[in-house]
């Protein structure tokens, strides 16, 4: 191996990028359906899926390119890498989103939980209120992102766990 040694970063950059743009648009593509506040089983495993496979195909690529020599602390820091850049546009995005494209969506969201909880749930409509009221104050665009950043990377630490089990390969095996 010459001394020229891929880095990780390269790697994450990129296909953090690439999964950014990919969840932007697939948020997008909820929001022309009017469902980009209600959530659901299908939208998580469709954006598991998707970050999944953004994070799988770096990790390849960059053990492709490191001479097919990947440890699993660089399998790990591509994987978290793609999900933190990644999450930095999706973030982005949502603000743009629900700030200046669709700024009722805090409003539609609280409502559509309201429903859930009066329809599905033992609580008075009392304590729905104030649970209502809690999920407001901590629905700032600040505790949002922070959030999601800290989401974001433990996701993808999780997610990224077993790919980097299976594809890892140091240079003395």
């Amino acid at each position: 191996m010459d001394n020229k040694q891929t880095t990780t970063g390269k790697f994450a950059l990129t296909f953090g990028l690439l999964l950014g743009i990919a969840a932007s648009a697939f948020s997008f593509i909820l929001y022309t359906m009017d469902l980009h506040y209600q959530g659901g089983t299908s939208v998580v495993v469709v954006s598991t899926l998707l970050s999944l496979a953004f994070i799988v195909i770096g990790m390849y690529q960059f053990k492709t390119a490191n001479e097919g020599i990947m440890s699993f602390g660089q399998a790990l820091k591509v994987g978290v890498g793609i999900g933190l850049i990644s999450a930095v546009i999706s973030i982005a995005f949502n603000l743009v989103l629900t700030n200046l494209i669709d700024p009722e969506t805090l409003t539609k969201s609280m409502e559509f939980q309201r429903q859930n909880l009066i329809e599905n749930s033992e609580l008075t409509l009392e304590q729905i209120d104030m649970q209502m009221e809690m999920i407001q104050k901590f629905s700032t665009p600040a505790i949002q992102a922070g959030i999601g950043l800290l989401a974001s990377v433990i996701f993808s630490f999780l997610l990224s766990l077993i790919p980097a089990a299976i594809l890892k390969r140091n240079e003395e095996e």
